[in-house]
């Protein structure tokens, strides 16, 4: 079995074929695999800008607490303390009646209270 060429070129022509086939294929597998990637990459994208926007958001909101807090750490620094508080009763409770008539009002005693304290010492 002799082959000449014109049988030789309809070999090649005929194996061309199904190799262009088979080429084509593997071509459309690729793309359709490609665009299944190209689609999970978008939706991840969506994901994380979603997440950055929480993460903003979130930030602002950790700003206004720290904010906050230290607005209430400076009005705590303002207000007396317990111990203060009940040195300040044991205080009111020591000083005469006839003492008290000189204050018209009993914030007049907060207000004199370092005055108060040198008249009356705590025992």
């Amino acid at each position: 079995m002799e082959i000449n060429e014109e049988k030789l070129k309809d070999i090649l022509s005929e194996q061309r074929k199904e190799y262009q086939n088979y080429l084509g294929v593997v071509s459309e597998d690729f793309q359709s695999q490609v665009k299944v990637l190209a689609k999970t990459i978008l939706e991840i994208q969506k994901q994380l800008i979603a997440i950055r926007e929480m993460v903003a958001k979130n930030t602002d909101d950790i700003e206004i607490i720290k904010m906050d807090i230290q607005f209430i750490k400076q009005e705590l620094k303002h207000k007396v303390d317990r111990d203060e508080f009940e040195a300040l009763e044991k205080l009111v409770l020591l000083i005469p009646e006839e003492s008290l008539k000189d204050y018209k009002n009993p914030r007049d005693i907060k207000k004199n209270y370092l005055k108060a304290l040198k008249e009356f010492p705590l025992k």
